[in-house]
């Protein structure tokens, strides 16, 4: 997800994808270890955009 994306975003919309990212990471994790895991680059992505999202988060809530 890019930054453009993440900015139009509500803050319900942001809680929510942040809920679905972990859940995939948590998903990955398991993955991971089964050796089922087709991406790795995924998991590094999925980590990136959760903090891009919790970023714009909390930039809105002090604004």
């Amino acid at each position: 997800m890019k930054k453009k994306e993440v900015k139009k975003l509500t803050k319900d919309q942001i809680i929510k994808n942040i809920e679905k990212l972990k859940k995939d990471l948590f998903n990955f994790r398991f993955q991971k270890i089964n050796g089922q895991i087709k991406s790795p680059a995924k998991v590094n992505e999925t980590k990136k955009t959760i903090a891009r999202l919790k970023t714009m988060l909390g930039t809105n809530q002090n604004a």
